[in-house]
């Protein structure tokens, strides 16, 4: 489910990068801005029909490409997800939070999310700490209301943050995107992360959900990171053989391999072989 959002999030980015109320309504998606938003989150199965939208005024409506054939590349790729998805969970697109995503400016980093109200921000929250969140952007806090603010006092109440866990991107520290390495050639690759959570990292990794012609390490462990804390995540890679393009995405993952920040795009390399 994840690769396949990864996909919507490309085709997206290379269509113009529209918004998702812009895809629903001006492009004509037959699907509401949140079931595209749920689409390109990876969190559940989108039902083919609304895949299948997304995909349409995109390629097909932007970018011109030809329609059955695009639809018979996009099935597979959905058909690949379903299948793949079926042992961990049956669940195809589930109604999505009525929160949407802002479309966030270029660069990696996915949408962010704005929510208004603290008692929503808590149970969010409560489902981010338990595993579902992603690896470049931080919710908003209250759109400037704070707790105190909006709580109605009362002697025996109190009110109690619930865990969050985040992060954000923070820029890339060496080979920075478009970067050009010679054939046959080791690097290090290195990120710089921060937890913008309240829960500390430990058990974490980068796991590669791609394959390119360069080689690198499937999981890169994550040094143990506190709250508020930035961290340098370095990955060693070797350059093919010859000349070629190799842009490799990784996901952050718990110890046994579960995703984490689920609705945020992965972090990348991008290097040129020459």
């Amino acid at each position: 489910m994840a690769l396949l959002a990864h996909r919507l999030w490309e085709l997206k980015e290379r269509a113009g990068d529209p918004s998702f109320a812009e895809m629903s309504s001006r492009l004509g998606a037959a699907a509401s801005k949140s079931s595209l938003a749920a689409a390109a989150r990876g969190q559940t199965l989108p039902s083919w029909e609304t895949t299948w939208e997304f995909v349409r005024v995109l390629a097909v409506g932007r970018l011109g490409q030809e329609e059955q054939e695009t639809e018979r590349e996009w099935r597979a790729y959905w058909e690949q997800a379903r299948t793949e998805s079926l042992p961990a969970s049956s669940t195809v697109e589930s109604e999505p939070v009525e929160s949407e995503p802002v479309e966030s400016g270029p660069g990696p980093a996915a949408p962010s999310f704005r929510i208004g109200k603290p008692v929503i921000l808590s149970v969010l929250s409560a489902v981010l700490a338990g595993g579902t969140g992603a690896l470049v952007t931080a919710f908003s806090p209250f759109d400037g209301e704070s707790a105190g603010e909006q709580a109605v006092p009362h002697e025996s109440s109190t009110w109690t943050a619930q865990p969050r866990d985040d992060s954000a991107f923070e820029g890339d520290v060496t080979y920075p995107d478009g970067s050009t390495v010679r054939r046959r050639a080791s690097f290090t690759k290195v990120w710089r992360i921060r937890n913008t959570g309240t829960v500390p990292w430990e058990g974490r990794y980068l796991t590669r959900i791609n394959s390119t012609p360069c080689r690198a390490p499937e999981r890169i462990a994550i040094e143990p990171t506190a709250p508020g804390k930035a961290i340098d995540i370095a990955v060693r890679v070797r350059a093919a053989a010859g000349p070629a393009r190799c842009k490799i995405f990784w996901k952050m993952t718990s110890e046994d391999g579960t995703p984490l920040f689920a609705e945020k795009k992965p972090i990348f390399l991008d290097v040129s072989v020459k």
